[in-house]
């Protein structure tokens, strides 16, 4: 089951879902709109799954930023979301995908107990300006069945997540080695 927008509010209002900062006006029939943050690291090296992604920090000025379609962007939404009563799915909106932005290639779904800003993956079909806090995506909360089961208490890698992550996928690789 899906939050409505006036659930969402309700829900908030009673501290079962974080949204910091908070902006009524960006509810939706069933979504939050969630806006993208002031940074992007840049992966313009190669890519391995066994060692550290190397990246650049850039800030993304007021007149914008303009990705280009063979680079990877890691950015971060300007929102922390989270919950510790539902899980949470982010995506790119509607209005980013027509202008052939992919947000948020993989990993759209927020556990339970894990109230985050994301790191965003970002992909471009063609050179496209992208501005700070702009609307880049909505976020849906869902009711879970079973048991609860926090992030907090059973999450691994991300669960200490501050600020925009590359893959720690080479941590994993690196144990099952030993």
């Amino acid at each position: 089951m899906i939050l409505t927008g006036p659930a969402i509010a309700a829900a908030r209002a009673i501290g079962a879902v974080t949204i910091e900062p908070y902006d009524p006006d960006r509810l939706s029939p069933n979504a939050y709109d969630w806006r993208l943050g002031e940074t992007l690291r840049i992966c313009d090296g190669e890519l391995d799954a066994a060692a550290r992604t190397q990246s650049r920090t850039v800030t993304i000025p007021p007149e914008g930023y303009v990705l280009l379609p063979e680079l990877l962007y890691l950015g971060i939404t300007y929102e922390r979301t989270g919950s510790e009563t539902y899980a949470q799915l982010l995506n790119g909106s509607r209005s980013i995908g027509a202008l052939g932005i992919w947000v948020h290639v993989s990993a759209p779904l927020g556990h339970q107990g894990h109230a985050i800003r994301w790191t965003l993956e970002i992909r471009a079909a063609r050179p496209v300006r992208v501005y700070p806090l702009m609307v880049f995506g909505k976020v849906t909360f869902h009711q879970t069945f079973g048991d609860p089961a926090s992030y907090q208490q059973h999450g691994r890698k991300y669960r200490s997540s501050k600020g925009i992550e590359t893959s720690r996928l080479y941590e994993e690789m690196r144990r099952d080695r030993l």
